[in-house]
């Protein structure tokens, strides 16, 4: 047991207030794991154009496609680690190899190693980021998931819009290389002394819910990994649907980060007003995620999947539709709310349903389906850009979306324990 903590010891204790500490410090690391992420958003692709010559899209995008398939892969792993060795091991681990990262884009004589760098960020943010929303939600307990999950969600976010912000006046300033970039080091540094000095294991609080926890035959404690995976992706009517809908959002994503820039270059904006854009989205999604959060809490979790994925899609519909800094403000604020109403509430669905036995890996599996949508959207919205151009493919990217929210809306079930129905037959069936 990690930590040498028993299932049963009454020093365990779960809630906010009770573990407010080791919790707000988990927000500050994922505060830090996000900001990795934000040097990227505004200068990486226009140095794909500008510097290194890439013309068509879909190879520019092609940073992406390594992040986000490395980052899925990772965090399926990511669960299955903090199961077995610990959560702490795991979150150092995930800094250690994202130590490089910043250097490597500074440094990059060719787009292969920009590449390499992503590869080693997607493992980075897979190790991390699971890691942190492991963690909290094994502090927390059931009663205050959802507002955990926005606090850790609108902690990282938050952090990606203001380093995209920041980077693109730096940008402005001092050219796309190297200056952007010297926040990364700072905050690789920052993230592992906490990660491996103050911050505590958690592995023990997990272990002692599941000494209490309750669920149907069908979802006991005992799965193996395959019927968990199988579980997550496809059979429970809940979490697959989740496991779609965080696909697609994040499709979304790679949208935004690889294609907005580039099709707002197009129509003749500023480096200073793209970063501009670039963070107002994931700053309504980060701020938005403070409320979002724990109103899953009161009210449930699936109306707000589905609402939120169909404001994205309308969203992402007026971006393609409009032109001018002005009329796409609005356009990015209102992505932002859409991705705020689903982004933590997916993840405390998934926690709702999930074993604390096995729930490590069920975020790991969630998050593979979520973060292979950004090597997803990348192809798809990078093969369509190069075919029809760059409006057409982000039209093609709001129908998509509009899709998964109506695949919620008709498929899951309202998963919160006070306000969920009994998981009827049909729901999940383990035999067929």
């Amino acid at each position: 047991m990690s930590a040498g903590v028993t299932a049963t010891s009454p020093a365990v204790r779960l809630g906010l207030r009770e573990n407010l500490a080791q919790f707000l410090l988990l927000v500050g690391v994922n505060a830090l794991v996000g900001g990795m992420v934000g040097q990227e958003r505004t200068v990486l692709p226009l140095l794909a154009e500008q510097v290194f010559g890439l013309a068509a899209i879909t190879s520019a995008l092609t940073f992406i496609v390594a992040f986000g398939a490395v980052k899925a892969a990772t965090n399926f792993f990511a669960g299955a680690l903090s199961d077995r060795f610990g959560r702490k091991p795991v979150l150092v681990a995930g800094w250690l190899i994202g130590l490089p990262v910043p250097l490597l884009l500074i440094w990059a004589p060719s787009w292969a190693w920009v590449v390499v760098a992503n590869v080693l960020l997607g493992v980075n943010q897979g190790l991390t980021w699971s890691t942190t929303i492991i963690m909290k939600i094994d502090l927390v307990g059931p009663a205050k998931r959802g507002l955990a999950m926005g606090f850790n969600e609108a902690a990282g976010y938050l952090a990606v819009a203001l380093t995209a912000l920041a980077t693109g006046f730096i940008a402005a300033s001092h050219g796309l290389r190297p200056a952007p970039f010297y926040l990364g080091l700072v905050y690789a540094g920052l993230g592992l002394a906490l990660s491996a000095i103050v911050v505590r294991e958690t592995h023990g609080h997990a272990k002692h819910e599941a000494a209490s926890h309750t669920a149907p035959a069908e979802l006991h404690g005992g799965l193996s990994t395959r019927e968990i995976v199988v579980i997550t992706s496809f059979r429970e009517k809940a979490l697959s649907s989740c496991s779609q809908a965080g696909l697609v959002n994040n499709l979304n994503d790679g949208l935004a980060w690889g294609l907005f820039p580039l099709y707002f270059a197009a129509n003749g904006l500023s480096v200073a007003r793209i970063g501009v854009l670039a963070a107002a989205y994931p700053a309504v999604w980060g701020f938005g995620q403070l409320l979002t959060g724990g109103l899953s809490d009161r009210i449930g979790r699936k109306w707000l999947i589905a609402g939120g994925m169909l404001t994205q899609a309308v969203a992402i519909a007026l971006i393609a539709a409009t032109t001018g800094f002005w009329v796409w403000a609005p356009c990015a604020v209102m992505l932002g709310a859409g991705t705020a109403m689903v982004y933590p509430t997916l993840l405390a669905a998934i926690g709702d349903v999930a074993h604390p036995s096995w729930r490590a890996r069920a975020v790991g599996v969630y998050r593979l389906w979520r973060d292979s949508g950004f090597a997803v959207g990348a192809v798809l919205a990078g093969v369509v850009a190069d075919l029809m151009g760059l409006t057409a493919a982000i039209g093609t990217v709001a129908a998509v979306t509009a899709v998964s929210g109506l695949v919620v809306a008709v498929r899951m079930y309202e998963t919160h324990p006070q306000h969920e129905r009994s998981v009827v037959p049909g729901d999940i069936d383990l035999e067929s």
